[in-house]
């Protein structure tokens, strides 16, 4: 079997993989074709492919004769284009979004595999690429606002006086959450956390964080660990607990997110005019709406002098060791889809398998996926 590996769209620094994971494949007896250039961004050159065992080329012709094709975002018209009957496709294909990509990959037969929805299993963990990049996202989300926020993070007691810690707000408390919690604790930011799951309290106290309860929520475990749409009555009791802490705050995360759905909205416009003014707020939901009224996906808004960054792609900004992360996840799905001779094996009995398939032969094969395509 021969996989190709393209080089993202321009503002995306990642790559697929880097020289090592294409290492393990060749090792694994597939052949691997590497477009020019696909890892500059992430510093990888073409030399260190080639020195792998990896041949690189053009687009074209690593599209032309591959027969499993890896990326990271999903492909674009000009590589949807190219591709033929029978291929299969790799990458984070958001398909929720994506229903005309998600359509013509169904017309042109294309196998399509969309790791952002990996199932959320115990045996799924090593694949699950959300959560590699939601922890680079959290990480890189504390450092952009610390680097933003016209004060210090931690506390200092100074000749001047003493200099008071800032407060942040995390809402989620997923594995982006989580990581932002880890990583603003140790700049020595004072952290309060809401999310809707009771459950993750001990951790978000367990890292140091202080957990805002709000009663009455709703705690799906069929949900696979994601927050699940809440009842009037609480989103009332939450809006005020978030409202009131919320001003009191110097930083806001963003990470509240349902999949398949739009984000939701935690952040009303009213709370940010009762911030301060250089408080920030990093929302990393921007992609599906944002958990803040007046994010702009890709865009910073100033109101009230408040700075809401709207960025669901940090991992981007760190572009080595999320490809790394990256890179592995793909390897640990590949094991399970390629044979001892390095050939390719689509084994529907894998529920990892099956539940990460979006098209196949000429059909949506995921269900949910279809349900809300085709409605």
């Amino acid at each position: 079997m021969t996989i190709g590996i393209l080089k993202e769209s321009p503002g995306e620094n990642r790559v697929a993989m880097l020289p090592e994971s294409v290492a393990t494949l060749v090792n694994m007896n597939v052949t691997m074709l590497v477009e020019s250039g696909a890892g500059m961004a992430a510093f990888a050159s073409d030399k260190e492919y080639e020195a792998v065992g990896a041949r690189v080329d053009t687009k074209a012709k690593v599209v032309a004769e591959s027969d499993l094709i890896i990326k990271i975002q999903p492909p674009s018209a000009v590589e949807t284009g190219m591709m033929k009957e029978g291929q299969v496709i790799m990458a984070v294909l958001n398909p929720y979004f994506n229903a005309d990509l998600i359509q013509e990959l169904t017309s042109k037969k294309i196998t399509s595999f969309s790791m952002d929805v990996v199932p959320r299993t115990t045996r799924a963990q090593a694949m699950d690429i959300l959560s590699s990049m939601a922890t680079v996202a959290g990480y890189k989300a504390v450092l952009t606002a610390a680097n933003t926020l016209p004060k210090f993070f931690p506390m200092f007691m100074t000749a001047a006086g003493t200099i008071k810690p800032a407060n942040m707000l995390i809402l989620g408390a997923g594995v982006a959450g989580l990581q932002s919690i880890a990583t603003a604790r140790k700049l020595g930011a004072v952290v309060y956390v809401f999310d809707v799951r009771a459950a993750v309290k001990e951790e978000v106290v367990g890292l140091g964080g202080k957990f805002v309860d709000v009663e009455g929520a709703i705690d799906d475990k069929a949900a696979g660990g994601y927050a699940v749409e809440q009842t009037e009555e609480f989103k009332q009791r939450q809006a005020k607990a978030i409202h009131d802490q919320a001003i009191k705050s110097d930083v806001i995360i963003c990470t509240a997110q349902i999949p398949g759905r739009q984000a939701p909205l935690l952040i009303k416009k009213e709370t940010v005019q009762a911030m301060k003014p250089g408080s920030v707020i990093i929302d990393l939901a921007a992609s599906t709406g944002g958990n803040c009224e007046l994010t702009k996906n890709d865009e910073t808004v100033i109101e009230n002098g408040v700075k809401i960054i709207g960025n669901s792609q940090l991992p981007t900004d760190m572009p080595t060791d999320a490809s790394r992360m990256f890179g592995k996840n793909m390897i640990n799905f590949l094991k399970l889809i390629i044979t001892k001779e390095g050939g390719l094996n689509l084994n529907w009995e894998d529920d990892i398998v099956k539940g990460t398939a979006v098209t196949h032969n000429g059909e949506i094969v995921h269900e949910r996926i279809k349900s809300v395509i085709t409605k």
